[in-house]
């Protein structure tokens, strides 16, 4: 039996998968507030006693931060996740951890059309890289190589990259971060917080519902849904900023991994800004790489419209342990 988990900085998914070659059958999942407890071991237990504890349980779990030496100290969330202690508490068979964006890319190759929505259709080749981009509470990335007939996921912690302005208008919002944060990663833009960090820059002060609580978790839906319902300028300035720095920096990455195969938009926030994303704006950015952009126009968008893939890419790895 397999016990496949996300772990993220908002919440966090458990789920029980019988083995299978291809994907695994999930046979019981359960979504966790992750800040509402102390650690994952608390939740596995909650999760376990309400869900019976099989024997001979394979465990994987992606994990929000680099992973090392079998531990990870989580970026967003004040946690250490030690596969050993796991181990050693709840005797698993095997346990392993996965940077969150690696597991969810080890759902990618397994997803069907229906679970996918195309922004460009490109010219694919079925033996080429692809690349995983997911902005979320924080901005994942990882692309997966093209090798000995599969595609292998490799872990990355491209979201801590620095953010590259284009524009003067983009210059400006790096200006305004720069005097927040000193240096500006791309994850201070492309994120749920980065989202309320444009915001904040394109109302300069401006009196908006949408950042009453610029705290809340909910502060980036309430700018996108404004933005979306063409209810507030500065709001869907925001969001015209994310959209348009989402496809330059997919690009960049796309370019980085000669992704042909394609590339994915996973996390969160992409399905909900998916009329934005619809618009030339993240397309037109993704391909603006000079000599470069004929090949970005033959790759292959997708947006992720499963926001199970992160756990499914875990459950498929842990079926592969021995």
């Amino acid at each position: 039996m397999i016990l496949a988990g996300d772990i993220g900085g908002t919440k966090t998914l458990l789920g029980l998968f019988e083995p299978a070659a291809r994907r695994p059958g999930r046979l019981q999942m359960q979504s966790f507030s992750t800040l509402d407890y102390s650690g994952l071991p608390a939740i596995i237990e909650q999760f376990l006693a309400a869900n019976g504890k099989p024997a001979n349980i394979r465990a994987a779990f992606g994990v929000a931060g680099p992973v090392i030496d079998e531990a990870a100290q989580m970026t967003n969330v004040p946690w250490r996740v030690d596969a050993a202690q796991l181990s050693q508490v709840f005797s698993f068979q095997r346990v392993k951890l996965l940077n969150d964006l690696e597991a969810m890319a080890y759902g990618v190759p397994v997803l069907e059309s229906s679970e996918l929505h195309q922004l460009q259709a490109g010219d694919p080749d079925a033996a080429g890289n692809l690349a995983l981009i997911a902005a979320g509470t924080g901005l994942g990335t990882s692309l997966l190589h093209w090798i000995d007939g599969r595609h292998i996921p490799i872990a990355s912690e491209g979201g801590h990259t620095d953010f590259a302005a284009r524009t003067d208008r983009e210059l400006e919002l790096v200006q305004f971060l720069r005097a927040r944060y000193g240096r500006v990663e791309i994850e201070h833009v492309l994120s749920g917080p980065g989202l309320v960090n444009i915001a904040e820059f394109t109302h300069s002060g401006a009196r908006c519902p949408a950042l009453d609580d610029m705290q809340s978790p909910d502060a980036p839906a309430h700018v996108s849904k404004t933005a979306l319902a063409g209810t507030c300028a500065c709001c869907r300035e925001a969001l015209d900023l994310f959209v348009a720095a989402y496809g330059a920096v997919a690009g960049n990455f796309a370019l980085t991994g000669v992704t042909r195969g394609g590339v994915f938009i996973g996390g969160g926030i992409a399905p909900r800004i998916l009329p934005a994303l619809e618009q030339p704006a993240f397309r037109d950015a993704f391909r603006a790489k000079g000599p470069m952009s004929p090949l970005l126009e033959a790759m292959p968008i997708h947006v992720i419209m499963n926001a199970e893939t992160g756990l499914l890419g875990a459950a498929v790895y842990a079926s592969q342990l021995k």
